[in-house]
């Protein structure tokens, strides 16, 4: 299978932009790697990400879900296009007390106006923690200024 990447798209540089000041970075967020058709990062289970009870809480783990989903959808689309989140479910299967979790996003569908991906967010020993299907809208990049 061909990388669904856009040309002179890294998923690593990619993931690095905008980390600082935003969620991605609040939440200690990890890029950790990518194949030809999904992506691969982390998030900790702790202070920042833990609900009162001292599990991930589950809201974590839906922003978790969107910003892997969102990455992903944003490397393959057309310059001066970007993908942002329209809806998504989370099916919470297991808590996760403490260390990481992490999270795998791969396509379900790529279209020219929206894309659906589904994130598998898993716990240290690889076992189901959440499974998330995220739907994005493809929209054209527009400045902030």
């Amino acid at each position: 299978m061909p990388a669904i990447w856009r040309e002179g798209v890294s998923p690593a540089e990619r993931f690095a932009f905008g980390r600082e000041g935003t969620l991605i970075g609040a939440l200690g967020m990890e890029f950790l790697e990518a194949g030809d058709d999904w992506v691969r990062g982390r998030m900790p289970v702790d202070e920042r990400t833990r609900q009162p009870y001292g599990f991930l809480h589950g809201g974590a783990s839906v922003a978790f879900a969107e910003t892997m989903a969102s990455w992903g959808g944003d490397c393959c689309v057309p310059y001066g296009k970007t993908c942002m989140g329209m809806e998504i479910n989370a099916n919470h299967v297991r808590p996760a007390p403490a260390g990481w979790v992490y999270g795998r996003a791969t396509p379900e569908s790529l279209g020219r106006t929206s894309q659906v991906w589904t994130v598998r967010i898993t716990n240290e020993a690889d076992k189901l923690v959440c499974i998330s299907r995220v739907t994005l809208a493809v929209v054209d990049v527009k400045s902030s200024a």
